[in-house]
């Protein structure tokens, strides 16, 4: 009897001794595949942050790019016409007449010279890291009220602050989609633009008072640029949320904890597992 137990004790020994290295192999192999799927899922959302941030830049440069367009067209020819005009016109007055138009002609090129050296300026993304999200917001927003399309307000509330480069190239390609769905379809006749800042969190609020829509619209035909928006904030950490009813207007808020680092372009990904 005890020879059988001591045959048994060594067999499952035995068993053990020959199955451990197996089970660690096993482990070994599980292991490497979970890892290197890991390493995989990463470089793939790196790979879609650097394709979505080179999309943002592109349209934000089409953008600005289409008003370019519309200010050489709409206001500095014009202005260059006008000048043209007075110095044709300037022949045929008497000296003080002359010196008056010559004044006048200088005062608007000088206008003019302004104007396009912020249009060059404003063609480069680089504008919008150095004067930072509230300027350029701000640069926008006057170029609407002068435009008399529509009033627009901006409030800042708190102390404004630096969210980041990449982060503020997307809010601000996130603010020009709402504020080209608020011109072409809203019909509304104000905007109130908001920047909210504190610590611990950010807002980005754009509301208008024009025709709304119903919730399920944005599964409609339309509702892709809404849809974009909310992808885009998802890509930097934020969270879209679009509020709207037939006849009571649009509010989109885009809220973003400062702090709170996600996918970036240069490789951090905290949220990953070990």
């Amino acid at each position: 009897m005890a020879g059988n137990n001591i045959n048994s004790l060594i067999l499952i020994t035995t068993l053990i001794f020959f199955m451990a290295p197996t089970f660690i192999i096993i482990y070994i192999f599980i292991y490497n595949n979970r890892k290197r799927k890991h390493i995989e899922e990463k470089q793939q959302l790196q790979s879609t942050f650097r394709q979505e941030l080179l999309k943002t830049q592109i349209e934000v440069q089409e953008e600005t790019l289409n008003h370019t367009s519309r200010e050489i067209h709409d206001n500095i020819t014009q202005v260059l016409s006008f000048v043209k005009l007075n110095l044709a016109m300037a022949g045929g007055v008497n000296e003080t007449e002359k010196q008056l138009k010559i004044n006048e002609c200088r005062d608007l090129i000088a206008q003019v010279i302004t104007d396009l050296r912020n249009l060059s300026k404003s063609l480069s993304l680089e504008h919008i890291a150095s004067l930072g999200l509230v300027k350029t917001i701000e640069i926008e927003t006057d170029r609407v009220n002068i435009s008399g399309l529509i009033n627009v307000e901006l409030l800042i509330a708190g102390d404004s602050f630096s969210l980041g480069q990449q982060r503020e190239l997307v809010l601000f390609r996130i603010f020009q989609e709402a504020l080209n769905n608020t011109l072409k379809h809203a019909h509304a006749k104000h905007l109130k633009i908001s920047l909210q800042y504190s610590k611990e969190i950010f807002n980005l609020i754009v509301e208008d008072d024009g025709n709304g829509f119903t919730p399920g619209a944005m599964d409609m035909s339309g509702g892709a640029g809404l849809k974009n928006m909310q992808n885009r904030a998802a890509l930097i950490g934020a969270v879209a949320t679009i509020d709207s009813l037939p006849g009571k207007g649009c509010s989109i808020k885009v809220t973003l904890n400062p702090i709170e680092q996600h996918i970036y372009a240069d490789g951090s990904y905290p949220n990953s597992a070990g």
